[in-house]
């Protein structure tokens, strides 16, 4: 198809660092923590969401029909659409699942296209690294990309925008977001399925973290740490709102995650326009207790939905389809 150079494959933005004190993190020294928390008034109650789970017990199975048929189940339209699609890209070891698998990311470009989005860029701001290509290339990603003609976008070096909170789980009031994320129609979160050292799992709503600059927040997003990963992840999702989870289980990543742990097969893919009940499903198929994880409990007030029992399964049972990780370390509890 031609394909693309490298350097037209990775679009860049603008450089520089903005002060962490005019994003309104830091005054005069003290961090500002108001109480956490959200107002009701401004996120309507949750109702039943549908969410489908598709198995697959490897990557070279009809991906793209099955992110068609995962896509339609769930009733979302792109047709008209400048899509984001935001995969899990945090690091490169040889022989690893850390990322969401490039095959995945290029079956979904193509099933985007064919069911008439305008546009589809892929784009993450790793956490890790600096050298956010370096990642993209040794990952495979940047051959898939290349195969579909599509620019990924450095969300730490991208033009960025000042967006107020409307939670204040951090106290940070507002935060600044990349222009690409708060611009696209839809925001698609495309995490792997992963237990996390320090949070228990990582799904659609963590894999938001990859949204924030580290030209503003820092590496690996020091801001957020500082101000509690778990309260986090929940003003993050908020400010972010993604309106697809596609969650990639087809081999996920137990024990130490989310960068050390061990592959767990689990053969699934998991769809929702919810990320709260994507995520609440797939910890149930990886043997989690959903109820136990503290952020997805919270987010399940306000965010969407966090209750199995309205939770509209489509395609495969999740129940027929668990397959217990080994939990991070300390988070043995979690299991069921």
């Amino acid at each position: 198809m031609g394909g693309l150079t490298r350097r037209q494959v990775v679009v860049r933005g603008a450089t520089g660092v903005v002060a962490l004190a005019s994003a309104g993190i830091v005054v005069d020294g003290i961090v500002n923590r108001p109480k956490p928390g959200f107002e009701r008034s401004d996120f309507p109650k949750p109702g039943s969401a549908p969410v489908a789970v598709l198995t697959a017990s490897t990557y070279d199975a009809d991906l793209e029909r099955m992110v068609s048929a995962g896509i339609r189940e769930v009733g979302v339209s792109v047709r008209g659409l400048r899509v984001l699609l935001k995969p899990n890209l945090v690091e490169f070891r040889a022989n690893s699942v850390i990322n969401t698998d490039p095959r995945l990311i290029a079956a979904t470009i193509v099933a985007m296209h064919r069911l008439g989005a305008r546009e589809v860029v892929v784009a993450e701001g790793p956490g890790h690294r600096r050298d956010t290509e370096a990642i993209v290339v040794a990952s495979g990603l940047f051959d898939a990309l290349h195969d579909t003609r599509t620019r990924f976008v450095d969300l730490n070096a991208a033009p960025v925008a000042e967006t107020t909170l409307k939670t204040r789980y951090t106290g940070l009031g507002r935060m600044w977001l990349p222009r690409p994320v708060l611009d696209a129609d839809l925001v698609v979160s495309m995490p792997k399925m992963k237990t996390h050292h320090w949070v228990g799992t990582t799904l659609s709503l963590k894999n938001c973290f990859g949204c924030v600059p580290g030209r503003v927040y820092g590496w690996p997003k020091n801001v957020l740490h500082w101000h509690g990963i778990e309260n986090s992840i929940l003003d993050v999702a908020t400010a972010v709102r993604p309106g697809l989870a596609i969650i990639d289980g087809i081999v996920g990543m137990q024990g130490d995650g989310p960068i050390l742990g061990k592959p767990a097969h689990s053969g699934v893919l998991v769809f929702s326009p919810d990320p709260v009940a994507a995520d609440v499903t797939a910890a149930t198929l990886m043997g989690i207790d959903p109820e136990r994880v503290h952020y997805l409990k919270e987010a399940g007030k306000f965010l969407g939905q966090g209750d199995l029992e309205r939770i509209d399964q489509r395609g495969e049972d999740p129940f027929r389809h668990v397959t217990h990780f080994e939990p991070a370390p300390r988070f043995e509890k979690l299991s069921v």
